[in-house]
């Protein structure tokens, strides 16, 4: 071995001081030794040192292709040379729980794996498994980080939340300035805002909690920069801002979508229309109502058996793809509206603008420096957020057209303006009295099902005759 290695050093040592060494056949005689050196190196037992008694040569001393073998070789025996801190091979000491690991080889072997009909079943566990180990990454993460210290979330108030998300010196803190009037720090340096500012913007006389949070950056769902902190308190909003530089590259809005996806929430998306429920016997009760042009039965049970779910009954309502399923089984996805708010439009052209708004849906161009189309923005606001008025009436007395109800969502039922006021109305709750475009007749006596529009009036009559 040592002789072998010997003749292996020497090549190295003309090739390093550049002598006429038959350039030719140099590199191929080289790999060759190497080769033949970790050959017998593994019958003596030995480190493959190169030359006899020699240390491992730095990789930039190499040429192209002995580095590449090199690296081969370290692959194969687990790992070369000791690293400063005395790990190798990138298996122990490189800040990788076994979990991240773990996740990181599956998205290798999803990457390198050929996407058709033979191997969807495949690639869907493998989705399925990848999803269940960023769960455990997350709670592990979050465990170990538990404990007293200063965290992001504030009190709820108002009638509705949202939340500003972005990269840092975006105008974020400039714009709650304009929409609530609360000071928060601005300055042309990155990361300004190092907590959460709250502020309320007042709006068709409903009062909307809103969040200037930290700026994130790339990596922030796996704990980059305490994304996760940010992001942890973007999941309490009802509407996320995301508010993006406008002179700066558009897949900026597609690196904090990925963020955001990472953790769990989908953006402008409704939840899957799918029932799921486990059972305790008879196998999987499998049914889908719409032809499905993406799973098959044999792809649900595979995804199944990665979250260990042998008894269940699913039904398919809609056209469904495993990322939803997966959404589904996992359970804590949020789904919430979203509004791209391109800042600092003053500094781009006319023509820029209209490409922007002609090829990106949710856009909405603003200058919170000089204030521009700010109104529009709050009206955005309030219909994404889906928010209708209901003004109350007592008996007796005008409406109360100052401080009306606010109901947010699609669903605007009586039952929900009553929960609104308090829980404990639905118990002496006998009828109500509708005025206004759900009103088929001035005044409609509506059942808790009734459906609400806005700028209603509505007055509640209890058992017994009362009115409130």
């Amino acid at each position: 071995a040592d002789s072998v290695s010997g003749i292996a050093g020497m090549a190295v040592w003309k090739d390093r001081a550049g002598m006429p060494n038959n350039d030719t056949r140099l590199s191929p005689l080289l790999l060759f030794l190497i080769l033949l050196s970790f050959l017998v190196s593994l019958v003596d037992g030995g480190e493959f040192p190169v030359g006899s008694g020699a240390a491992w040569p730095k990789v930039g001393e190499w040429g192209v292709r002995e580095a590449r073998w090199l690296s081969l070789v370290r692959g194969l025996r687990g790992g070369g040379p000791k690293d400063n801190g005395g790990n190798s091979g990138g298996k122990k000491g490189d800040g990788m729980s076994d979990a991240q690991r773990r996740i990181a080889e599956i998205e290798a072997e999803m990457a390198r794996t050929q996407k058709n009909k033979a191997t969807m079943g495949h690639l869907c566990a493998l989705k399925a498994r990848l999803a269940s180990l960023k769960r455990l990454d997350l709670e592990q993460s979050t465990k170990k980080s538990g404990g007293p210290g200063e965290g992001f979330e504030v009190r709820a108030t108002g009638d509705a939340r949202v939340g500003f998300i972005g990269f840092p010196s975006v105008g974020k803190s400039t714009l709650l300035t304009q929409l609530t009037g609360v000071y928060s720090e601005a300055a042309d340096y990155e990361f300004t805002t190092l907590t959460c500012v709250p502020g309320v913007m007042h709006h068709a006389g409903s009062r909307i909690q809103i969040l200037d949070l930290p700026g994130i950056i790339e990596g922030a769902k796996d704990g980059k920069g305490r994304g996760r902190q940010v992001i942890g308190c973007a999941r309490t909003c009802d509407l996320i801002l995301l508010v993006l530089d406008a002179t700066k590259p558009v897949t900026h809005k597609i690196l904090i979508e990925n963020e955001l996806h990472g953790f769990g929430i989908r953006l402008n998306q409704r939840p899957p229309n799918i029932y799921f429920k486990k059972t305790d016997k008879g196998g999987l009760n499998y049914q889908a109502l719409k032809k499905q042009s993406r799973l098959t039965r044999e792809m649900v049970e595979a995804i199944l058996r990665e979250y260990k779910i042998p008894h269940a009954e699913l039904i398919l309502k809609q056209d469904a793809t495993e990322d939803e399923l997966i959404d589904v089984l996992e359970g804590n996805r949020v789904y919430m509206p979203c509004l791209h708010v391109f800042n600092k439009i003053d500094k781009i052209s006319r023509e820029e603008m209209e490409i922007l708004a002609s090829k990106l849906p949710h856009f909405l161009p603003i200058s919170s420096f000089y204030g521009w189309n700010i109104d529009t923005l709050k009206e955005r606001i309030w219909s994404y957020m889906e928010l209708t008025r209901v003004y109350t009436k007592p008996k007796g007395m005008v409406p109360d057209w100052d401080q009306p109800i606010i109901l947010r969502g699609r669903h605007r039922s009586v039952e929900r303006f009553c929960k609104r006021i308090h829980k404990k109305l639905l118990d002496d709750f006998r009828y109500a009295l509708v005025w206004g475009a759900s009103a088929k007749h001035t005044p409609q006596h509506a059942g808790l099902g009734h459906e609400l529009a806005d700028e209603d009036v509505v007055q509640v009559v209890k058992r017994g005759g009362g009115a409130t």
